[in-house]
């Protein structure tokens, strides 16, 4: 709870993985990917009540064994590659509801991002909340910086490379001369209820911006990302120590 507003903390974690089969419940450091976002959760100052959204009974009990709850299974016509990840969020608020449990606050924490910390979900909510003037909702970012689009090249029909936003490559601008830009990294989905259930989406005119450091930033897509953030998680403190 923050302030006088609970908080659910929501995992998606559906079992259909096209490009490694079951990523989500794939160990990562000693813990199943699933577990690490609930743990961020758990962790959590603020967060009431941590569900996972799974259509895998196997994920489900991953998921309880690491102290999250299921309330119920996700359907089918929910879980597959092409259904809108609203569908989702929708159901599980419309299932804790239908049980008598309404919540000010919703955070999305997905598997794949399996760096994000319960500090970070706290920092957000607080952030949020101060702002509630102007935001109704708050996603994290990551800043661009090698794959700035000021240094963007595109590639012509005989091979020749050209600046892509630069009128000629004498003009690309120097690297401290270029304002940031970000881009969003999946870390962290936070906002009120009562404006998902408005705009089905925590992007719009009122959303701001969590920036996440380059390291915490990481998706798991595939076995290079296990192999890559594996690293990270063994070097933690260190690499936390260096930020």
């Amino acid at each position: 709870m923050i302030g006088n507003d609970l908080v659910l903390a929501l995992i998606p974690a559906r079992a259909g993985s096209k490009g490694l089969p079951g990523k989500n419940i794939r160990p990562l450091h000693g813990k199943p990917l699933l577990a690490w976002p609930i743990l961020a959760a758990k962790a959590s100052r603020y967060v009431d009540r941590v569900v996972v959204s799974t259509d895998s009974g196997l994920f489900a009990e991953v998921a309880r064994a690491y102290g999250a709850e299921v309330p119920v299974l996700r359907p089918e016509h929910l879980a597959a590659d092409t259904s809108p990840s609203s569908a989702a969020v929708l159901h599980m608020l419309d299932t804790l509801e239908g049980q008598g449990d309404r919540f000010a606050y919703i955070v999305l924490l997905e598997p794949t991002s399996p760096l994000t910390e319960g500090d970070d979900v706290d920092a957000a909510l607080e952030t949020l909340v101060a702002h509630r003037d102007i935001a109704d909702a708050l996603v994290s970012v990551s800043e661009l910086i090698s794959s700035h689009p000021a240094f963007a090249v595109r590639q012509l029909p005989d091979g020749r490379l050209e600046p892509y936003a630069a009128v000629d490559f004498s003009r690309l601008p120097r690297r401290q001369d270029i304002d940031p830009i970000f881009a969003l990294d999946g870390s962290l989905y936070l906002s009120s209820v009562d404006a998902y259930r408005k705009t089905l989406s925590f992007c719009h005119e009122r959303t701001l911006s969590h920036v996440m450091p380059h390291y915490k930033s990481l998706e798991v897509d595939s076995l290079v990302d296990f192999i890559c953030i594996e690293a990270i998680l063994s070097n933690f403190d260190q690499i936390r120590c260096a930020a």
